[in-house]
């Protein structure tokens, strides 16, 4: 037997020093067999000149003892649709959070917000989830002047780089939110105030146990449609086609919202391809469109 922690390598002293952490004697022999025990079960086997052990309950918990799907903490726990990742920040992404985070990324905060008074004034909002590095984001503010649009965006990469676009191409119709777009539709946005939606290549969430974390969710489209203006608009895109079919079917079965095309749409033109689409396509990958207005 090894030396443990300065035990004398016996088994008379094994036993008295690190059996009873996770095992109780239950009967008691006077001939003892000095030699290393071995597990058979619950129970530790030492010959049937030994004294008796049964194993302690473990420190972990147990399967009864963890909180199971019908305890209301559980039931209210989120799926979350996305994972924060540690991705690398560049010096110019990190300097532009700290210089220009107070300038054009919003707190949040569990209240209705009035973003006329944030832009100084009363224009069509569009609110993007998921925006990335910001690639298209900042070209479609850019686009649209007369447009004022909010951009939610967990990663700070993304965030940082998106600020980035902002400050070189002088865009003012353009905020930030740097938190879960859930919360920030229920919370932040009022029911009827948004002129449209984007919501472009999210996470697929390719492994079928993974389905479940996928944003476009019955329940999440309504919350969608609900913030939408009359007419407002949706702008769904993803480059994988099983999503894709779960997107329109969802959208197609919510009952505010209207299909602009018999299926899949053609892409709008102020969205603009980015660089990993323009790759996708040229290697023979597909991308859809969707686009669904509230009726």
């Amino acid at each position: 037997m090894e030396r443990v922690k300065g035990i004398e390598p016996s088994y008379e002293a094994w036993e008295a020093a690190v059996l009873p952490l996770n095992y109780t004697r239950v009967g008691t022999n006077l001939t003892v067999r000095a030699r290393l025990p071995r597990m058979t079960g619950d129970s530790l086997d030492r010959g049937a000149s030994t004294s008796t052990y049964h194993r302690n309950a473990s420190p972990l918990p147990s399967m009864t003892d963890m909180p199971s799907s019908d305890d209301p903490a559980v039931a209210r726990r989120p799926i979350r649709s996305f994972v924060v990742r540690a991705g690398r920040m560049g010096p110019g992404q990190a300097r532009a959070l700290t210089e220009l985070g107070p300038r054009f990324v919003l707190p949040y905060a569990p209240v209705p917000f009035d973003f006329g008074v944030l832009f100084g004034r009363r224009a069509p909002l569009v609110l993007e989830i998921g925006f990335g590095m910001g690639d298209a984001t900042a070209a479609i503010a850019a686009a649209q002047p007369d447009i004022d649009f909010i951009g939610v965006e967990v990663h700070p990469p993304g965030v940082g780089a998106l600020l980035q676009r902002i400050d070189a191409r002088g865009l003012r119709n353009l905020r930030l939110i740097q938190h879960d777009a859930v919360d920030v539709l229920e919370h932040m946005v009022a029911p009827g105030t948004l002129t449209g939606v984007h919501l472009f290549f999210p996470d697929p969430w390719h492994k079928v146990r993974h389905h479940k974390r996928r944003l476009v969710q019955p329940t999440f489209v309504a919350l969608l449609a609900s913030r939408l203006t009359a007419g407002g608009y949706l702008h769904c895109a993803t480059d994988w086609q099983p999503y894709a079919q779960q997107m329109l079917d969802v959208l197609g079965a919510e009952p505010a919202l209207r299909n602009t095309s018999a299926g899949f749409a053609p892409r709008p033109a102020y969205r603009p391809m980015t660089k990993f689409e323009n790759r996708g396509l040229g290697l023979g990958h597909g991308v859809w469109d969707l686009v669904f207005t509230k009726r």
